[in-house]
């Protein structure tokens, strides 16, 4: 009976209601410290196409650093200081119009992804997102021949191919042309010599038969570029740098 009676009163109540605020408020600062963590620093993304073949299939997740704290650090650096950007990264292109999104609506697609660990999203990832092999720097002159890129930096005399100028070693998927096939049509697996400019940066697909890349979009900029890929951690088989 007193127990019963010591349930509701006012002390008992009050000690509630401090249980139940103090649990809201682990939980908010939980998701606040998820977002800013996931927006400055480090996120979990799953590929969900094969763009990106061989070296990375549908279904890899993996671990991105973001670009946005270092590119608020890097905000007043000249127009001609190097890159934060290595070519031959694997990074996250973010193709969509700036002030589309509703806060509302990005609101709550931030509690889908912090509720179902970043696996659902109410944004369809595919329209917008995409993943990509870093090419060209600002200045850079490319051009392609036979599916492989040729890279001439602005301060050097020669060019390059993709591979000798990346940090990282990868080997693209290259197709194989039917017969009959017209090197003067689209996508043939050529393409004329382009100067990126100031703040331009030339992104490709891996899967050299999958144009949705710069080849069709032309070049993105530093603003595009989200995060870049830095460990591999699913499948087990395949773990480690991408």
């Amino acid at each position: 009976m007193f127990d019963k009676a010591l349930k509701y009163s006012y002390a008992a109540q009050k000690k509630e209601r401090y249980r139940i605020l103090r649990i809201i408020t682990v939980v908010i600062s939980i998701y606040v410290l998820y977002n800013v963590f996931g927006a400055f620093l480090f996120s979990i993304w799953t590929l969900e196409n094969n763009a990106m073949r061989p070296g990375m299939a549908a279904g890899d997740r993996l671990v991105f650093r973001s670009f946005a704290l270092r590119s608020l650090l890097t905000a007043g650096r000249p127009a001609d200081s190097d890159p934060p950007f290595e070519r031959g990264s694997i990074v996250l292109v973010d193709t969509e119009p700036r002030g589309r999104r509703k806060a509302f609506r990005k609101i709550a697609d931030g509690i889908v992804r912090f509720c179902t660990a970043q696996r659902l999203s109410l944004y369809g990832k595919e329209e917008y997102l995409y993943l990509k092999r870093l090419i060209g720097l600002p200045g850079d002159e490319i051009s392609m021949k036979n599916f492989v890129f040729r890279v001439k930096p602005a301060d050097s005399s020669y060019s390059l191919t993709e591979f000798e100028f990346s940090g990282r070693p990868y080997q693209p998927d290259i197709p194989r042309p039917p017969a009959l096939w017209d090197e003067s049509l689209p996508f043939s697996g050529n393409m004329e010599q382009i100067t990126l400019g100031e703040d331009e940066y030339f992104v490709a697909s891996d899967d050299r038969g999958n144009t949705n890349d710069s080849r069709t979009w032309g070049p993105v900029s530093t603003e595009a570029l989200a995060a870049e890929a830095v460990f591999r951690f699913w499948p087990l088989t395949r773990i480690g740098r991408p």
